[in-house]
C-alpha cells in the first residue's frame, strides 16, 4: 500500500513537471523572421582599408529581426579571411534573453572564426538568436566579397 502511494505521487509529480515545460518551436516551423522595413540600414565597410579586391576591413551585417529581438554583427576581414566578429545588437528584453545571448553569442563567434564563414551550427537552446547571427554574419561576408 505504501509503495503504491509513493509511485502515484512520483508519477503525478513527473506529469506536472512535464506539463510545465514550454514546447520549443523550431525556426523552420515558425517561418522566416520578418525584416523591419522601417529600419533601412545601408551597411558600409569601415576600417583602415575599404578595398573589396583585398577583402580587408570591417563590414557591418544587416540587422536581423527575430522573435526575441534584433541580432546584428560586424565582421572583420583580413586578406579575405574572417578574423573577428563583433556583436552589435542582440536580444536583451529580459533576463532570459540576456542569459541565452551571454552563452550563445561567444560560441557562435568562436565557431564562425574557426570555420572562417557563416556555415556554422546553431547553438542548442538559442535557435532564433543563432539564425539571426548567421544571417547577419552572412550579409557582412557578402559585402566583403562583393
Amino acid at each position: 500500500m505504501r509503495r503504491a502511494v509513493i509511485v502515484t505521487a512520483g508519477t503525478s509529480a513527473l506529469i506536472v513537471a512535464l506539463l510545465a515545460l514550454k514546447p520549443h518551436q523550431s525556426p523552420a516551423v515558425a517561418g522566416p523572421a520578418p525584416h523591419s522595413p522601417t529600419a533601412p540600414s545601408a551597411p558600409h565597410p569601415t576600417g583602415p582599408s575599404r578595398g573589396a579586391s583585398t577583402g580587408t576591413g570591417t563590414f557591418t551585417g544587416k540587422p536581423i529581426d527575430t522573435q526575441y529581438g534584433t541580432v546584428q554583427v560586424a565582421a572583420t576581414i583580413v586578406k579575405g579571411q574572417l578574423t573577428a566578429v563583433k556583436v552589435l545588437q542582440a536580444p536583451d528584453q529580459n533576463g532570459r534573453d540576456q542569459q541565452i545571448a551571454s552563452y550563445a553569442l561567444p560560441r557562435l563567434t568562436q565557431e564562425a572564426i574557426g570555420a572562417k564563414s557563416a556555415h556554422i551550427d546553431a547553438v542548442s537552446g538559442a535557435s532564433y538568436t543563432s539564425q539571426g547571427y548567421i544571417q547577419s554574419l552572412q550579409s557582412a561576408l557578402d559585402q566583403a566579397h562583393a
